[in-house]
């Protein structure tokens, strides 16, 4: 997710490394404020991008999505688009620390000024984890360190729109969001996409999905698809079900 522009470096005794997909992964990432976690893991699960093929993530981060379609994915080359100063800076050297900088590049930009403002050519992937509000009297205010990544300024529609011109014809476009905005998703990337195809994502099995990820193809016809939920907890004393963990330490995918 995008966070708050004109942040400035934030200090090294305020940054936590994290281990990912069970060590392969190292994150540093702010110890207050948004923090990735099983949103970002998810997300990068679901993209099944070949060597050679492009990748953009809008609104990175520290680069918690990148690092780990990184070591899912050799050969796949990375751009994340990021406003907030601190994530852009935490996101190149967590690109340098897992040894992937030379196919990760972060550029400091704003969703908000559109895909043709970055002067790059089309992606096989456009990927994001927008952030889930866009009515400031929808919750209540976050702290300051978690505005950006939860409040999209421009609406779902400016990230959804960007999406759409960052990837080329008959590619990729992967989005995790909020379960009551899947009409919204469907409706806005629906102008110049198809082919959806969509996961629900569970707490328990007998509770309602409170995420869904949507895969579209731009220009695709097929019919749309909904796919077995991914049930993230079960009843036992584990911290998640064995599904959800095989994600998490990189020894499973979530394919579409």
């Amino acid at each position: 997710m995008t966070g708050q522009a004109g942040s400035t470096l934030t200090a090294a005794a305020e940054v936590a490394e994290s281990a990912l997909l069970g060590g392969r992964v190292r994150l540093r990432q702010p110890v207050k404020g948004y923090r990735a976690g099983m949103d970002a893991a998810l997300l990068a699960a679901a993209v099944d991008a070949k060597p050679g093929e492009r990748l953009i993530e809008a609104g990175c981060g520290a680069g918690a999505v990148l690092m780990q379609v990184a070591a899912r994915r050799p050969g796949v080359f990375l751009i994340g688009l990021e406003r907030d100063l601190t994530a852009t800076g935490l996101a190149r050297e967590n690109a340098a620390l897992n040894g992937v900088d030379d196919r990760t590049t972060i550029v400091s930009g704003d969703v908000a000024q559109g895909f043709r403002a970055l002067d790059q050519p089309t992606f096989d992937w456009a990927i994001s984890n927008p952030p889930f509000f866009d009515d400031p009297g929808a919750l209540r205010a976050p702290g300051p360190g978690k505005m950006g990544a939860w409040m999209a300024d421009d609406g779902l529609k400016a990230w959804t729109g960007f999406l759409l011109k960052a990837v080329r014809e008959g590619g990729k476009i992967v989005v995790i969001h909020r379960a009551d905005r899947l009409a919204d998703l469907l409706a806005l990337l629906g102008d110049k996409a198809g082919s959806f195809a969509i996961r629900p994502i569970q707490p328990y099995a007998d509770q309602p999905a409170k995420r869904v990820m949507v895969q579209a193809i731009k220009t695709g016809k097929a019919p749309l698809r909904l796919l077995p939920p991914l049930v993230l907890h079960d009843r036992t004393d584990a911290k998640h079900s064995p599904e959800a963990e095989a994600i998490l330490r990189g020894e499973a995918a979530l394919p579409f």
